[in-house]
């Protein structure tokens, strides 16, 4: 197992930052979390310090790992203290300027021989690549939510990326416990959004044509399939937003309008119903 990786960075401290950035730190790892403001990453570690509080609580961690892991997190909002990283991972809202944005900042900050990741659920690492002057040392690193708990990651090659880096990300990503799979191909949504998403978008196909409530087709993947949440609990829990922002993604990249996101969840989002608050998405909490 690789323990090459030592110190990581994380751009960006919403939910999947600081998943990252804890299932990092509990591990060993040294973490830089860093966003562009202090409220962000002030938000982040005391979310971070619940989380761990809880383990405690539930008698998976001791005090002692608990306060070691949060000593092992630095929060800034400094692109310089990135400068000795071995693996830098982007965590931003998934808009293709904005994470280019991100790359091209840190890519004269960070030593040479840093990885580049980026944790996108659906866009073209090949293309977010471009963002910075060696895209050899660039990847997807793909995590799911909630990060310390989920036990896969999609590790993502793009068109320029050195075959010789995956052993030092797989390792990596064993030593946090999880289990890699390799995406050999650079394709939109990888595995598991480009089989999930459009199957979401086709249960709103269904409650549209009148065939069965949210309710009962939530119930029958549930019972039927055996799936932990139906779609329509899993748009709510995802958001409307991201639905619609991978959906409309697959549709201009595959040139394929079969993909365009289902009227309701337009609808939805043009009403601010992101589905994550009280009574905003298909059910009312």
């Amino acid at each position: 197992m690789s323990m090459g990786i030592k110190k990581i960075g994380v751009l960006g401290a919403g939910v999947m930052g600081a998943g990252i950035a804890q299932a990092a730190a509990q591990n060993g790892i040294l973490v830089v979390l860093r966003d562009i403001k202090d409220e962000y990453t002030d938000g982040a570690l005391a979310r971070i310090e619940k989380q761990l509080t809880r383990s405690v609580e539930k008698g998976r961690l001791t005090e002692a790992e608990k306060a070691a892991a949060l000593v092992r997190i630095e929060k800034t909002t400094d692109a310089g203290a990135l400068h000795d990283v071995d693996l830098a991972i982007e965590a931003a809202p998934e808009d293709m300027g904005l994470k280019k944005q991100v790359f091209a900042e840190i890519d004269s900050i960070c030593k040479p021989g840093t990885i580049f990741a980026t944790n996108t659920s659906s866009m073209s690492i090949t293309e977010l690549a471009t963002a910075v002057k060696r895209p050899g040392l660039f990847l997807g690193v793909h995590f799911f939510n909630p990060v310390p708990v989920m036990k896969l990651v999609e590790v993502i090659s793009g068109g320029s990326t050195d075959p010789q880096i995956l052993p030092e990300v797989f390792g990596f990503v064993e030593r946090l416990g999880k289990t890699p799979v390799h995406v050999k191909k650079d394709s939109p949504g990888f595995i598991v959004n480009r089989l999930l998403v459009p199957y979401l978008n086709e249960a709103v196909r269904l409650m549209e044509e009148g065939v069965a409530s949210p309710e009962d087709i939530d119930m029958a993947i549930r019972l039927g399939l055996n799936y932990p949440a139906g779609p329509f609990e899993m748009i709510d829990t995802g958001g409307v937003d991201l639905t619609v922002a991978v959906l409309d993604y697959f549709s201009q990249e595959f040139h394929d309008s079969g993909y365009a996101p289902r009227g309701t969840l337009v609808q939805m989002l043009s009403e601010g119903r992101t589905g994550r608050k009280a009574g905003e998405g298909f059910y009312k909490y």
